[in-house]
């Protein structure tokens, strides 16, 4: 989950975001290119959970997605990487 280029991941649970769909919505409504739509809807989060909730809620999705080949190396990567997005950084 590097970031070679400047491509946006979402800040909550690191999704590539590859399209401006993909962005979740301001309380007016407005994109919010920080964070996913499946993460951030009408200015909120759209559940309240720790760093190590959200990789483990991710990391079954990311094996399906065929992002890492198995469980144990999506979570150790989401724990390297989650501490550098926003939502996470600030946590500590």
């Amino acid at each position: 989950m590097t970031n070679p280029t400047n491509m946006k991941f979402c800040q909550s649970c690191g999704m590539p975001l590859t399209d401006e769909a993909l962005f979740g919505a301001n309380r007016d409504g407005s994109k919010n290119e920080d964070y996913c739509v499946y993460c951030y809807k009408k200015g909120d989060f759209v559940q309240e959970c720790t760093m190590e909730e959200m990789i483990d809620s991710c990391a079954s999705i990311c094996v399906r997605e065929g992002a890492y080949p198995d469980e144990k190396t999506a979570k150790a990567e989401m724990e390297r990487f989650f501490p550098m997005l926003k939502r996470w950084s600030k946590a500590k």
